[in-house]
């Protein structure tokens, strides 16, 4: 998380607020009010549809009249607007301080964000962005260490893991293991288990290499198991 959050003031301008995020090399800024409550949020993409860039959305009358009047109203505002609470999302999707990273992350998915303000009593305290996410990721990669592998138990981990996915195929994939060096024998019933099974092996700690000799089943049965 990044903190303490660099945020910006409703009636700022756009230029403002551009100016802040460039000397700042952040995507976006909460909006704030004097009591450090959060009241919106602006980011890169706000400012993309803009009338001095030639980029404002464009529609054909019919459809403006299908729309309405408020939504194009909206798209003006937004594309011609001078002021932050012009142009910026009063509808946050925020976070509390104590969400997971499955929270996280499932809400960037679900609303297509690529930003979660933090808050705390109606306070913005930080924000996360996807690019937080990386260095979480990199800690929580299996480490290969430095002890020689044990063969058998490597083998009980990737099978076990396979067995324990719906893709994994059952007893059709097997797995022979030989100084660390994982090879994926067997069959498989759809191309796209191919790269499951071999970042299944890559995953189990301990393991050098992966071997491919899976091969492709395209008789009756594999279509029935599919």
């Amino acid at each position: 998380m990044t903190k303490p959050v660099i945020t910006t003031d409703a009636n700022a301008t756009i230029a403002q607020a551009i100016e802040l995020m460039l000397s700042n090399k952040v995507s976006c800024l909460p909006v704030a009010d004097s009591d450090g409550t959060l009241i919106g949020i602006v980011s890169k993409s706000d400012f993309l549809r803009r009338e001095e860039l030639g980029t404002q959305r464009v529609r054909p009358r019919w459809l403006e009249f299908d729309l309405g009047p408020g939504t194009v109203a909206e798209d003006y505002a937004r594309s011609n607007g001078r002021i932050i609470h012009e142009v910026m999302t009063t509808a946050v999707i925020s976070a509390s301080p104590g969400a997971s990273i499955a929270q996280i992350v499932n809400l960037m998915m679900q609303h297509r964000i690529n930003n979660v303000p933090i808050v705390d009593r109606a306070r913005v305290v930080g924000i996360i962005t996807r690019t937080d996410l990386l260095p979480v990721l990199i800690r929580a990669m299996p480490k290969q260490g430095t002890t020689p592998p044990d063969d058998d138990l490597i083998r009980k981990a990737v099978l076990a893991e396979l067995q324990g996915q719906s893709w994994g195929g059952g007893d059709l994939i097997d797995v022979r293991v030989s100084d660390g060096v994982v090879e994926l024998t067997g069959a498989i019933v759809d191309e796209r288990q191919r790269k499951a099974a071999i970042v299944a092996a890559e995953n189990v700690a301990g393991v050098g290499q992966v071997k491919d000799s899976l091969f492709l089943r395209t008789d009756p049965l594999s279509v029935m198991v599919s």
